[in-house]
């Protein structure tokens, strides 16, 4: 966590032998640090992995790929007392996963759900790759009371909310760094409350959790597609929504419960980003319409209508006091 308050991404990559001041320093501050395992190599004496890392409120969010690493919750870091959950997912498979001496096998894009206290291991040999979410046991158990009937077993049941998980998920760790105290706190309950779903929320549990975390999830996915089409000036709410399994009239009734439509939003991120570029170098010169046509204006006059309205100035007359700002 930074001073800020925000979270901080870490990549950090191991590629060695299991032995000298690297490999002991990578251990201990990492992997027994912060992910409270052990690593060895999971074939030959060599380890070859990168982890990526990134810490949500009380969630901790972990992405392994490599070709050679297998971590272990030893006896000897049961220790530490931690009894978290952790939801582990094959993105690259298949994953071979130990509990308490019980092997799990999971195909790609399959779940499981496991725990801290027991001794376990998870690794790989060149194909697989993994996520992890460790879930204090007390939060999942408030969404899902029945979640410890569901350890050490594939979860493959709902296909759609095994994807909507792993989209999250990846949105999630994207977002961590820029996300203020607030924003992971409520980042980390929509993916407890999707999780809690998985492994089987029931009665008023699972109403709340599909209020409060499932369509909260669905309306920051469909607002990140959005984002990443800001530029077709034919940008529609409909075929967003499908995409999402959801119908128009569905992902419009979200908008409106966040108090907004998906029109006013798209609007306004379209106006943020016209602004981010005329700001941006390789824009600072060019002309007006490639930029409106870049945040997805297909009409120059309506364009400078708006973002007039909205900042209080024509995009020339921003570009002009940006220019006049630079040294």
């Amino acid at each position: 966590m930074s001073e800020n308050g925000h979270s901080t991404t870490l990549a950090i990559a191991y590629k060695g032998g299991a032995i000298g001041q690297s490999y002991e320093h990578w251990r201990e501050q990492i992997c027994r640090g912060f992910c409270r395992l052990d690593v060895e190599p999971s074939k030959g004496k060599r380890i070859d992995c990168t982890i990526k890392l990134a810490p949500i409120a009380s969630l901790a969010l972990a992405t392994a790929e490599g070709v050679s690493g297998q971590f272990a919750r030893t006896r000897e870091l049961l220790s530490d007392g931690c009894d978290d959950f952790v939801l582990v997912s094959a993105t690259g498979g298949p994953l071979h996963v130990t509990q308490n001496g019980k092997s799990i096998t999971l195909a790609q894009s399959q779940m499981c759900l496991t725990e801290m206290n027991v001794t376990g291991t998870i690794g790989f040999n060149g194909t697989e790759r993994f996520t992890t979410t460790r879930i204090p046991r007390r939060a999942l158990l408030g969404v899902s009371p029945k979640a410890e009937q569901k350890l050490s077993q594939p979860l493959s049941e709902n296909a759609a909310l095994l994807a909507m998980i792993d989209r999250y998920y990846a949105l999630s760790a994207e977002l961590a760094p820029s996300l203020d105290a607030v924003g992971q706190r409520m980042s980390a309950q929509h993916l407890i409350d999707l999780v809690g779903l998985l492994v089987g929320a029931d009665g008023s549990a699972a109403e709340f959790a599909m209020q409060r975390g499932h369509s909260a999830a669905q309306l920051e996915l469909i607002k990140a597609d959005a984002l990443d089409k800001l530029d077709q000036c034919d940008l529609a709410i409909g075929p967003l929504a499908k995409s999402r399994g959801l119908s128009e009239r569905q992902a419009q009734r979200l908008f409106a419960q966040a108090g907004t439509t998906f029109t006013q939003f798209v609007m306004e991120q379209r106006l943020l980003l016209a602004r981010r570029l005329l700001a941006a170098p390789q824009h600072r010169h060019g002309k007006i319409s490639t930029v409106a046509n870049a945040a997805g204006f297909g009409d120059l006059s309506y364009f400078n209508r708006a973002f007039r309205k909205r900042f209080g100035a024509t995009p020339s007359d921003m570009r002009a006091a940006i220019d006049a700002s630079i040294p």
